[in-house]
């Protein structure tokens, strides 16, 4: 099964700039190995359901390290037999609109 999964996690009690314990959690992401994109409102991940919620508890532990409040919102589109989607989803809407977006 493979699981497109978007996530987004930031401390709530660090203020208004939380860029700092972000890209420590983009940081684990882009050293995991699994494929993401990377947005300006949460990352999605794609991988098989245990590897992409390993790398979902990986951030949670390092940010819980000095972080007494967290909000964490997940999103999850398994399909079976399908890889790829990150890249693909996005082609067959270019495809249907037969341009390639920004």
């Amino acid at each position: 099964m493979s699981v497109l999964l978007e996530f987004t996690m930031s401390p709530l009690d660090k203020g208004a700039s939380v860029g700092e314990y972000v890209s420590r959690s983009i940081d684990i992401i882009d050293r995991s190995g699994v494929p993401y994109r990377l947005g300006p409102m949460g990352t999605v991940l794609e991988g098989d359901w245990d590897e992409v919620f390993g790398v979902v508890k990986k951030c949670y532990e390092r940010m819980a390290e000095d972080c007494e409040r967290i909000s964490v919102s997940i999103k999850v589109d398994a399909r079976e037999g399908k890889n790829g989607r990150i890249v693909s989803k996005i082609e067959s809407i270019e495809n249907h609109l037969g341009r390639k977006l920004r």
